[in-house]
């Protein structure tokens, strides 16, 4: 086990549950921090392991067994993920960009992901500050296409038929509309009516 594995192998583990490696610590009862890029290394440069007993409750938390967390650390064990596309939100916007699920077929950039089985997922690049804090400009988040797993609360992705893409929480949800909050105080509530959304998309995980 080299230790580029097991913190791939926990980011992989905090990706499938839809949290990045700061919410899974959370979600753990651990400091936010715990499971931070910047903690994987010692300020002279040395390694740092995360101790069996945060991998444990990230376990818990994730409901993943070791045996589970052991097909991690051997899937990641020859590679460094597979490739996804990415695009930015200025792009996304375009017409004919997605097919009929939200999948981007124009991308030509891609990015290296920790492998989530046969899900389609790819990489978006926000814009704008209604997110913050969040999510900030520049920040790389990984949306899965399809909103029949999308629920109220979940961090989403929405584009809508006159072609512009948001990042948002999902509000209320009904069959006339869809309300879409933003976490900066600075950006209201916005309610579109339902047939005005081209599709909606989870968040799976953001860079930090």
């Amino acid at each position: 086990m080299q230790h580029s594995q097991i913190w791939r192998a926990i980011d992989a583990l905090a990706a499938r549950r839809g949290l990045s490696a700061s919410g899974l610590a959370r979600a753990a009862g651990l400091d936010p921090t715990t499971f931070n890029k910047s903690k994987r290394q010692a300020p002279d440069g040395k390694p740092r392991w995360p101790s069996t007993e945060s991998v444990s409750r990230a376990l818990n938390a994730a409901e993943t067994t070791w045996d589970e967390f052991a097909a991690l650390l051997a899937g990641r064990s020859g590679a460094a993920g597979r490739a996804i596309p990415i695009v930015g939100m200025a792009r996304a916007g375009a017409d004919g960009f997605f097919d009929e699920q939200g999948f981007p077929v124009g991308a030509d950039e891609t990015v290296r992901f920790p492998d989530l089985g046969e899900d389609r997922v790819y990489a978006l690049e926000i814009a704008g500050d209604s997110m913050e804090p969040m999510y900030r400009a520049g920040d790389v988040v990984i949306v899965q296409p399809g909103s029949a797993a999308v629920r109220r609360g979940d961090r989403v992705v929405v584009r809508s038929r006159a072609g512009e893409v948001m990042a948002k929480l999902l509000g209320r949800r009904n069959e006339q509309m869809v309300e879409l909050i933003s976490l900066n105080p600075a950006h209201k509530p916005r309610e579109l009516p339902a047939a005005d959304i081209d599709w909606i998309a989870r968040i799976l995980w953001a860079s930090q």
